[in-house]
């Protein structure tokens, strides 16, 4: 069973490298009765991609881009995506386990009502999304990320770990993220710190986090005011 495996977090990585494991060529995800197993989809360049109440079950989805993408209600098991681009993607109400993301853009994406377990990003561009009650059920792992002004909006990621990642302005706000392990990352730019009680930290990040609220609260310091 392949792990990866951060500090205290480990993913169970898809399992698509067993013994007599075949992946068949497919030209569509949409499966026969809502289900495709055992899978490669490669290389799509399409103008839309709708998908909904759909099963994907141990498969890799490479190189595909979208101008548009809309998932709901899908269930992912056991599944690798890599540099893949769905562009205006818009994910709901779905599950999604045992699965990674490598070297994929998701900018600007809306992931609403999508539950987490054993999740795995990698080096992907997660730039301006919004991440709405979003849960993770079992661990996810974010490394060497880029999450620039990405929003969590009443997501559940206690079970979480964020390393390496660009957190530029990424904003909390409502929701459960005690035991979020944010070790390894520059935090002097987070917004929502309210929301981030019971994190995991350094030590060294202290200091990081105060410049972070300084900002947030938009304090003027005494030595800066005119005295006249």
């Amino acid at each position: 069973m392949d792990t990866r495996t951060i500090r205290r977090t480990s993913v169970i990585l898809p399992a698509l490298n067993e013994p007599g494991l075949y992946l068949s060529h497919v030209t569509s995800l949409e499966g026969g009765r809502g289900r495709l197993a055992e899978f490669h989809y490669a290389d799509a360049d399409l103008r839309d991609l709708d998908l909904a109440d759909t099963h994907l079950l141990g498969g890799r989805i490479t190189g595909l881009k979208t101008q548009r993408a809309r998932l709901e209600r899908l269930r992912c098991d056991s599944v690798e995506f890599a540099y893949c681009d769905p562009a205006s993607l818009r994910w709901s109400d779905s599950k999604v386990s045992r699965t990674v993301f490598r070297d994929c853009k998701f900018m600007g994406a809306t992931l609403e009502n999508v539950t987490f377990d054993n999740v795995l990003f990698e080096s992907c561009r997660i730039d301006y999304s919004t991440f709405a009650r979003v849960r993770a059920v079992g661990p996810v792992i974010f490394s060497k990320c880029t999450l620039r002004e990405t929003a969590f909006a009443d997501c559940d990621l206690g079970a979480a770990l964020i390393d390496g990642c660009d957190l530029r302005l990424t904003e909390f706000d409502g929701g459960k993220y005690r035991g979020l392990d944010l070790r390894g990352n520059d935090l002097s730019q987070l917004r929502g710190l309210a929301s981030l009680k019971q994190i995991v930290i350094d030590r060294a990040q202290k200091l990081q986090l105060a410049e972070a609220l300084t900002t947030e609260l938009d304090v003027t310091f005494g030595e800066d005011l005119d005295d006249k």
